[in-house]
């Protein structure tokens, strides 16, 4: 049991720590939470760059991406261009006036890492990377499996 508690202990005090970081840029550029998750998402995924990829990568809502991505379309931050192949289908651009948002998040990006990897040693933080990227392969398989 207390493995199972340190262990979520530890995913939430990091998503807590990000969201205060986070909560600066927000009440600088007046966005929402979702709405700079969706900037750093298209920032930081190229190739990824549909509302659908939000919706699935970062597992929010369709309705609060939905909203977040038309509240950045209205305030000119983000683009949307139709598909060429398919007409259903939006990819979504950051514009140039999304630029000093990007790299405030960035900065914020930066800086957690910088904290919860405090002390590690380079060996550490690759060893990280294997077993985080089990860890999600572990995680998805058995959400897909549930879902059968």
């Amino acid at each position: 049991m207390k493995r199972y508690t340190e262990f979520w202990l530890t995913l939430k005090s990091i998503f807590k720590l990000h969201e205060m970081m986070l909560k600066k840029v927000c009440d600088q550029y007046n966005l929402t939470a979702i709405e700079a998750d969706v900037v750093s998402f298209i920032n930081n995924n190229p190739g990824l760059d549909t509302a659908a990829d939000i919706v699935e990568l970062r597992m929010l809502s369709k309705g609060a991406v939905s909203k977040a991505v038309e509240s950045l379309i209205e305030r000119s931050l983000l683009e949307r261009a139709q598909d060429k192949n398919d007409r259903r289908k939006m990819h979504l651009s950051l514009t140039e006036k999304a630029g000093p948002i990007t790299r405030s998040i960035e900065e914020v990006q930066n800086e957690l890492w910088s904290m919860v990897f405090d002390g590690f040693t380079e060996e550490e933080e690759e060893l990280y990377e294997q077993f985080r990227n089990r860890m999600y392969i572990n995680t998805k398989s058995a959400m897909e499996g549930r879902n059968k």
